[in-house]
């Protein structure tokens, strides 16, 4: 007959094994005795958890001490001296818990970190900004990265901005688990306000570009002795000839042809008499309203001066010359 200590101690191991059954949802049990009366009875036998969940393991075994917690895959799941397991990544693992005559084990299933963006393809002018926003099963923190930074950028809070036209690929990663959005950057529209311009020597004129996009727009000259452009667009007028002002905005490109006309120069009279010694003003007329460069063909007959007054030096016949940017013209002078 069995002893009276026998008798208990089989009852007590019976009721716990009982209750822990009951707690556990009446799962399968899996049971290892070496010999004698040597088990272990686990509150669960199967789990499923996310990466970086964590539970303890409740385990009663058949001699009432801890037994030895162990993973076949702690990569997967990793467990402490006391039961807790920890989620690592997607993947399976068993963690068993053991004493000197028995065991038993738990299959832990770490499931996959699903992310999904709310947006998978985008379109941005050039300089603007679109938030994304990215869900994912752990509710996890976020790394957000751009496969081409030269044409978008993304911050740590997911805030796209546009760089410069092209395609870039935004990623969110969770968990080992990434979604992505294609960033279309678009090519802007540019208008430019004229295509063809005319002006004379040191004539000015201001154009104006239109652009979707915010980026600074680029000013250039063919033809910088013909004619010039500043930062803003500015157009100065340099000398006769034809020069193609060019504006760039992200690549795209506006052109204006600018023609700087020769001017035309005409004098009050062909011809006139002054004595020696006598001064005139010339009557001149310009139409680049530039003031002309005067010149004698014999200051020894007659001179003049930079604002166009002649003198009678002695008698004889000269030409007075009057040249502006490319065009001249002469009148004749009789001293007596």
């Amino acid at each position: 007959m069995l002893s009276k200590n026998k008798i208990l101690r089989t009852a007590f191991v019976v009721l716990c094994m009982v209750s822990v059954l009951l707690i556990s949802g009446f799962h399968t049990t899996e049971i290892y005795g070496s010999s004698g009366y040597g088990f272990v009875v686990l509150g669960t036998y199967a789990k499923e958890m996310k990466i970086g969940d964590s539970f303890y393991l409740a385990a009663v075994t058949s001699n009432g001490k801890k037994p030895k917690f162990s993973s076949d895959n702690s990569k997967v799941a990793s467990v402490n001296t006391y039961g807790k397991i920890t989620a690592k990544k997607a993947g399976t693992a068993h963690i068993t818990a053991k004493i000197s005559n028995g065991e038993a084990s738990c299959k832990v299933v770490v499931k996959k970190t699903t992310v999904k963006l709310k947006k998978s393809r985008v379109s941005l002018e050039n300089g603007y900004s679109v938030k994304l926003t990215a869900e994912s099963s752990t509710g996890h923190p976020v790394t957000w990265k751009s496969n081409k930074k030269s044409i978008a950028v993304v911050d740590e809070r997911g805030w796209v901005t546009a760089k410069k036209p092209g395609t870039a690929t935004i990623t969110a990663t969770v968990d080992g688990t990434a979604a992505s959005c294609m960033v279309t950057v678009k090519q802007p529209t540019v208008r430019l306000n004229q295509t063809r311009l005319t002006l004379y020597r040191k004539g000015t004129a201001k154009l104006f570009v239109t652009s979707t996009s915010t980026s600074t727009p680029k000013w250039k000259s063919n033809k910088s002795s013909v004619a010039t452009v500043d930062s803003q667009g500015r157009v100065t007028a340099v000398k006769n000839g034809t020069a193609v002002i060019t504006v760039t905005v992200d690549g795209v490109k506006k052109t204006c042809e600018v023609t700087v006309k020769k001017p035309v120069i005409s004098f009050e009279t062909e011809e006139m008499s002054i004595a020696v010694g006598e001064t005139k003003k010339l009557q001149v007329t310009v139409s680049s309203g530039n003031k002309p460069i005067f010149s004698s063909s014999n200051t020894n007959v007659v001179s003049v001066d930079e604002d166009g007054k002649i003198c009678g030096k002695s008698p004889g016949k000269a030409y007075i010359y009057a040249k502006e940017d490319g065009t001249k013209e002469r009148l004749i002078v009789i001293v007596k």
